[in-house]
């Protein structure tokens, strides 16, 4: 078995498909149309299965908000380096909501960001990522 992709709901199709592309640096690899049934997607991610996990991005015609709750947690990407990688999120647009440092209790090197819908993203530091 392999993680395939996760799929989010988004309020805004293109905003989020220009924040994932344009600020996460991902690639847009592929949309799909349903107008009958109501809805678009879009997945994005850094390259494409079976190598790479994919963000399937799901507009539901319509709806432009969700309540994420509180069982959702985060989606977390690795990053050769966290302080640059926040640095450069900030300069695209994006929202940095926990700065590059150590874990709590730990020395792995983290940050968090936020996209446009509310969902957290962790950069985890891996050297040679």
């Amino acid at each position: 078995m392999r993680l395939l992709h996760t799929m989010l709901r988004v309020g805004d199709l293109q905003r989020s498909i220009d924040f994932y592309t344009k600020v996460m640096g991902m690639q847009l690899l592929r949309t799909t149309e349903r107008p009958e049934q109501k809805y678009s997607l879009a997945f994005v991610g850094y390259g494409t299965n079976p190598e790479h996990a994919e963000l399937e991005l799901t507009y539901n015609h319509g709806v432009d908000a969700y309540d994420l709750g509180s069982a959702y947690g985060h989606i977390a990407i690795a990053v050769p380096d966290a302080y640059a990688a926040c640095e450069r999120i900030r300069a695209n647009g994006g929202a940095v909501t926990r700065e590059a440092g150590p874990v709590k209790g730990g020395s792995t090197v983290i940050a968090f960001v936020t996209d446009p819908d509310g969902y957290k993203i962790e950069l985890i530091e891996r050297k040679g990522e």
